[in-house]
């Protein structure tokens, strides 16, 4: 596989399931995208994104890691005053750094009950290896003070640990996340996939358990035919109403889990043929 880029967007605990199921079920039909040249991933993404890069499992083990009991794996919440907080954060930002800036100013002012370091040994346990890989991978944030997006590699002066931590911090459910000497927030704040990363390359497919977009955030399909305007081929997968229904309504609960995995196994059949023939040469 030449000059392909594989993005894995934000989601949640069940996003990162189903992106493990939908990988899976790809790979069993004969389209590995393990293989990819380079994996970008944003907040979920970055879970799975690391996972993969880091080689030290199959994706049959981290599909069956998806299975099993999360007894002891904290769970975390977007309650209504905290959507509502993010609305009006959306409502009165006119670019996505400036929303980002407004989200980690609610993050700094919220009562959240995890440390930091206890949120990064959390991250640190999802993970196979705690070292950057050799292969090429993408690990986006957004920077606290400027709102602006970052894309940490591994010649980005943070430990894998600390930029996976800091992708995955959820404004107001979960702390600001310190890495390379700055503070962060999740990487699915500036969009729910950040497939703008993989411009340049001629095969992109885009895993997205949020399809959606507003004013401000571009949806991943919109990103989409942004990269395939510039000559790329690109297909792009969001939950189909079974993995919806799978999710629940708090993308951040382990129990969810599992069904989200097996959902994304199920839906992998419809997109075996449109993925070949992204990646195919």
């Amino acid at each position: 596989m030449t000059d392909t880029a594989l993005v894995l967007g934000a989601g949640g605990v069940t996003g990162s399931a189903w992106e493990t199921g939908i990988l899976h079920g790809l790979a069993e039909a004969g389209t590995d995208l393990t293989t990819a040249d380079l994996i970008i991933g944003s907040s979920a993404g970055a879970v799975v994104g690391a996972q993969l890069a880091s080689g030290a499992l199959g994706l049959p083990e981290l599909y069956a890691l998806q299975l099993d009991d999360p007894q002891g794996m904290t769970g975390g919440r977007l309650g209504v005053p905290t959507l509502l907080r993010y609305a009006g954060a959306m409502l009165s930002a006119r670019t996505p750094e400036a929303y980002g800036r407004k989200l980690a100013a609610l993050a700094r002012q919220a009562r959240i009950g995890i440390t930091a370091e206890e949120r990064r040994a959390a991250i640190t346990d999802r993970l196979p290896s705690s070292d950057w890989p050799e292969r090429p991978l993408l690990i986006t944030a957004v920077d606290a003070v400027t709102g602006e997006l970052h894309a940490f590699d591994r010649d980005g002066g943070a430990s894998l640990v600390d930029a996976v931590t800091a992708s995955c911090a959820v404004p107001a459910v979960w702390p600001v996340a310190t890495a390379a000497g700055r503070d962060w927030i999740d990487g699915g704040v500036h969009s729910p996939a950040n497939a703008q990363l993989a411009e340049g390359y001629g095969r992109v497919v885009v895993i997205a358990p949020t399809a959606s977009g507003n004013k401000i955030i571009a949806s991943p399909r919109a990103q989409a035919d942004r990269l395939a305007a510039r000559g790329a081929r690109v297909e792009v997968i969001t939950p189909d109403a079974a993995a919806k229904r799978a999710f629940g309504r708090n993308p951040l609960d382990p129990s969810r889990r599992a069904a989200a995995a097996r959902a994304g196994l199920a839906q992998a059949a419809a997109h075996v043929d449109a993925v070949a023939a992204v990646v195919s040469d």
